[in-house]
C-alpha cells in the first residue's frame, strides 16, 4: 500500500503526515494487532483500482497503526503502516477500522479509541469491516445505529453493546455516515458502494469488472444462506422440517402442513423452530421461499413468473412485494445487480 499511485490517477503528493493535499480523497485504515489481511485489501484493491480507472478526486490511502509500526495479520504474515494515528492531523475523508481476531485487545484499548473518537469527529464517512464493528462499538460511534458484522460474531456484539442495533443479515449498512459490513470479502462490498457514492454507478460498474467479481452485491443480500449455516439444528423434527421446506418450496408449506410432515402439533413445532431457528414456521418458509427465488434468479434466465411459482409465491406479484419486503429491492433489479 505504500507509494504513489499511478496509472490513469497519476502519481498523488503527499503531507508530511503521509496523508494527501489538495484535491484528494483521504481514506484511512486503522489497523491493530491481529487484523485480517482480506479486510484492508478487498477495500484498498478496490479504491486503488478505482483511482486508475479515473476517479476524481481520486482516493488517497493509508495505513495508520497506534505506533506507526508494523502488525501482525491473522495469517501470520507482517504488514508495515505508513504512519501512527498520533501523527494524522486534519481532515479524513473517509476512516475505516479492519476487521481481525485481535479485534478484542484493539476495543479495550483506551488510546486507540481515544484516536478513534477524534479522527470520527472530522471524517465524512465513518466504516468498519468486519470486527471493526466492535472497535467503533467501544468508542461510542454506534450508539442508537443499525450495524452489521461479520454474522459469526453478531450475538456477542448485540450483547456487549445494547445500545447498538445489531442486525446479522446484510453484507453491509449504510446509517447515515456510518458504515458498516459483514465479513471479509464483504469489504469489496463496501468498496464498491463507497465507488458509486462518490463516483457514481458507471465507475463502480468498471472497476467490479476490474476486479472480476460481480458488479455489486446489494447491501442487504444477507450474509450467510440457510441452505448453507454452519451448524445445522439439533433438534431432529427441525431438521426433518428445514429439509422439507428447502426441497419443496413449491408445495403446501402451512404449519399445519408442515407439523404433519414432522407428526408434531402445530403448537410444538413452533415451538421447536422458535427455540431452534429463532423463527416461526411462516417465517421460516418465507425466509427459505425467497432464497431459493433469489438463488433462480442469479443462476437461471427464467422469467420471473416462472420462478415464482416453482418458489410458492405462484405470481410475480407476489414474489415482487416479499422481495422488496425482505431485500428492499424489486427480483429484476436483484438480478440486474447480481448479473456477471
Amino acid at each position: 500500500m505504500a507509494g504513489s499511485y499511478r496509472g490513469q490517477a497519476g502519481s498523488i503528493a503527499s503531507s508530511g503526515t503521509g496523508l494527501p493535499t489538495g484535491d484528494e480523497r483521504p481514506v484511512l485504515v486503522i489497523g491493530y494487532q491481529g487484523l485480517e489481511l482480506l479486510d484492508v485489501a478487498c477495500l484498498t484493491s478496490c479504491l486503488d483500482l478505482a483511482n486508475r480507472l479515473g476517479a476524481r478526486p481520486a482516493y488517497r490511502i493509508r495505513l495508520a497503526t497506534m505506533s506507526g509500526g508494523p502488525v501482525s495479520c491473522d495469517s501470520g504474515l507482517e504488514v508495515h503502516a505508513q504512519l501512527a494515528l498520533t501523527q494524522v492531523q486534519g481532515a479524513v475523508d473517509t476512516l475505516v477500522v479492519s476487521g481481525g481476531l485481535g479485534h478484542e485487545t484493539a476495543a479495550a484499548d483506551s488510546a486507540l479509541l481515544n484516536q478513534v473518537r477524534r479522527l470520527a469527529r472530522s471524517s465524512r464517512r465513518v466504516a468498519s469491516v468486519c470486527t471493526g464493528a466492535t472497535v467503533l462499538a467501544a468508542a461510542g460511534l454506534l450508539n442508537g445505529r443499525r450495524v452489521t458484522t461479520h454474522w459469526r460474531y453478531a450475538d456477542e456484539l448485540a450483547a456487549r453493546f445494547p445500545a447498538v442495533r445489531v442486525d446479522a443479515r446484510p453484507i453491509f449498512i449504510q446509517d447515515e455516515r456510518i458504515w458498516t459490513s459483514g465479513g471479509v470479502t464483504s469489504a469489496l462490498d463496501l468498496a464498491l458502494a463507497f465507488v458509486e457514492a462518490d463516483h457514481g454507478a458507471e465507475r463502480a460498474r468498471w472497476v467490479a469488472l476490474g476486479l472480476v467479481t460481480y458488479l455489486q452485491r446489494p447491501g442487504n443480500q444477507a450474509q450467510m444462506s440457510m441452505f448453507i449455516e454452519a451448524r445445522r439444528p439439533s433438534d431432529d423434527v427441525v431438521r426433518r422440517v428445514l429439509d422439507h421446506v428447502v426441497a419443496h418450496p413449491e408445495s403446501d408449506l402451512s404449519t399445519t402442513g408442515l407439523a404433519a410432515v414432522a407428526g408434531v402439533s402445530e403448537r410444538h413445532l413452533t415451538r421447536l423452530t422458535v427455540e431452534h431457528l429463532g423463527q416461526t414456521p411462516a417465517r421460516m418458509v418465507r425466509h427459505a421461499r425467497l432464497e431459493a427465488a433469489a438463488t433462480a434468479l442469479i443462476t437461471t434466465d427464467r422469467a420471473v413468473a416462472s420462478i415464482a411459482r416453482s418458489t410458492g409465491f405462484h405470481s410475480a406479484e407476489s414474489l415482487r412485494q416479499a422481495f422488496n419486503a425482505w431485500f428492499g429491492i424489486s427480483p429484476s433489479h436483484y438480478r440486474k445487480l447480481n448479473q456477471r
